[in-house]
């Protein structure tokens, strides 16, 4: 097999993957604020992580999986007040939902699942080595104890990951608290309020009060993984501030390197608008899982590499349940039989399958790989490309109904008409959507479009006016 190399955000570039102990790998991906349902971002790095963890195994890691839950913070405890419910029923709640969409989509669980309430003695430990080691200290305002906090100043190393300078980063953060020594360092512990519910207050040699949310991965994370361990992920909005202050809180506290290799998964945005819930454009996967199979949500992600920037739009997506449609078309053209795990890794299509993969966990390209296959098959009904197909799809996840399971639920009469249409059709047919478009007849102009997708034809319109096509 190829090495597996991974972008590594702490050197900006890809580096072959060694464990720190040769066969196993520690793995960490911070997980949901349980306050919400998770939106289409949390989808995103979840089904990154899994590929990532299930590849992993698939090259014979022993791979201890952990992907926590903040189940207390600012947002928990204002959206428990608003709802007149406790904190533990909110949090539940949602982690259950969490669970329930991960399961639709095929996410495998982790290992471990920690909650960050579960963790109080471990973050307490970890504040009190800061403080020994000189990096943390206790605000007081004279008249009652303050919140500790992280002497950012004091570590040296402070920025090494986002590659950001103290000095710009200073220009940004909120410079409200006058207690701090200085406005550039952060809360470890948040002294409790007079209106803060008893669920969220635990008692400190420095006040009773709470974790702030950064230490609480760092508690977590060297808990159950050790100080020192290969992997850990997150979204790329994760960066910084919170993956910065973990490497500086767990390093600070340890004094050797915290994590081999940081990953972040890119963001989502929504007909090409950044997801917001100002900007009306929120969606959680329980909205989209109402119109879609979950598969195709899944596919429709693992599209795109997991560091890109994605866009989602219904008519993307619809993409997506096109081509996906185009593999399981394939695979009902041979009678079914349980293709599951039988690969054969010295087959040219399995060779390049696996080098995509072993690049960046490349998905975009092994998928390019599963409609060569599709496309063989198609021709030849070979079973044993079938075999190949199926495998290697069930490597990502995907291709885990039996053809007539999942077309039935996503393939209309029409849609299942399938025309080898020749170059010069598809020249023929693109010239009669520009001129539809010329005379704005747009609904037109949209079905000569997704008729080209239902028979395997992509088009992408350039900024120069011309219309590009290709067969997926």
């Amino acid at each position: 097999m190829s090495t597996l190399k991974i972008y590594n955000s702490l050197s900006r570039k890809k580096q072959i993957f060694y464990p720190i102990t040769p066969g196993k790998v520690g793995l960490y991906v911070c997980g949901i604020t349980a306050y919400d349902y998770c939106h289409l971002g949390h989808a995103r790095l979840m089904i990154a992580f899994d590929v990532v963890q299930r590849w992993l195994r698939i090259n014979n890691y022993d791979v201890k999986y952990v992907r926590n839950i903040t189940d207390i913070d600012d947002k928990i405890i204002d959206r428990a007040k608003k709802n007149n419910e406790s904190i533990k029923i909110l949090t539940s709640r949602f982690i259950k939902a969490a669970k329930e969409d991960s399961l639709l989509l095929n996410i495998q669980p982790p290992d471990y699942q920690p909650c960050a309430t579960n963790y109080i003695p471990q973050i307490l430990k970890m504040i009190e080595k800061l403080i020994f080691n000189g990096l943390a200290y206790q605000n007081n305002n004279g008249k009652i104890n303050g919140d500790v906090n992280y002497s950012v100043r004091n570590f040296s190393n402070y920025g090494k990951l986002s590659g950001r300078l103290i000095s710009s980063y200073f220009n940004k953060i909120d410079k409200k608290n006058n207690f701090k020594q200085d406005p550039l360092d952060f809360a470890l512990w948040k002294i409790s309020k007079n209106n803060d519910p008893h669920e969220a207050v635990w008692n400190s040699r420095w006040g009773a009060g709470r974790p702030g949310w950064h230490i609480e991965c760092s508690a977590m994370s060297c808990d159950l993984l050790g100080s020192h361990f290969d992997i850990h992920g997150g979204g790329q909005d994760l960066q910084f501030p919170h993956h910065e202050n973990e490497i500086a809180q767990s390093e600070g506290v340890y004094k050797h390197k915290f994590v081999n290799y940081w990953m972040h998964s890119g963001f989502v945005k929504i007909n090409n608008k950044k997801m917001s819930k100002s900007f009306g454009n929120f969606c959680t996967i329980r909205d989209v899982l109402k119109k879609y199979n979950p598969e195709v949500i899944r596919f429709f992600f693992l599209r795109s590499h997991y560091r890109s920037t994605i866009n989602y739009s219904e008519v993307y997506l619809n993409y997506a349940k096109q081509s996906l449609i185009r593999l399981y078309l394939a695979l009902k053209e041979i009678s079914e039989i349980n293709y599951k795990k039988i690969i054969d890794l010295n087959e040219p299509h399995a060779k390049r399958f696996i080098i995509a993969m072993n690049d960046d966990f490349n998905t975009p390209v092994a998928i390019s790989v599963l409609f060569d296959l599709a496309n063989i098959i198609n021709k030849n009904k070979s079973i044993e490309m079938a075999k190949q197909l199926r495998g290697l799809g069930n490597w990502l996840g995907l291709l885990e109904y039996s053809s007539d399971e999942f077309l039935k639920n996503n393939i209309s009469l029409e849609e299942n008409k399938i025309v080898n249409y020749s170059d010069n059709d598809i020249k023929l047919k693109i010239y009669s959507r520009s001129e539809a478009r010329k005379k704005k007849k747009f609904l037109e102009a949209d079905q000569i479009r997704q008729e080209l997708i239902n028979n395997g034809i992509i088009l992408e319109d350039m900024p120069n006016g011309k219309t590009e096509w290709r067969r997926i």
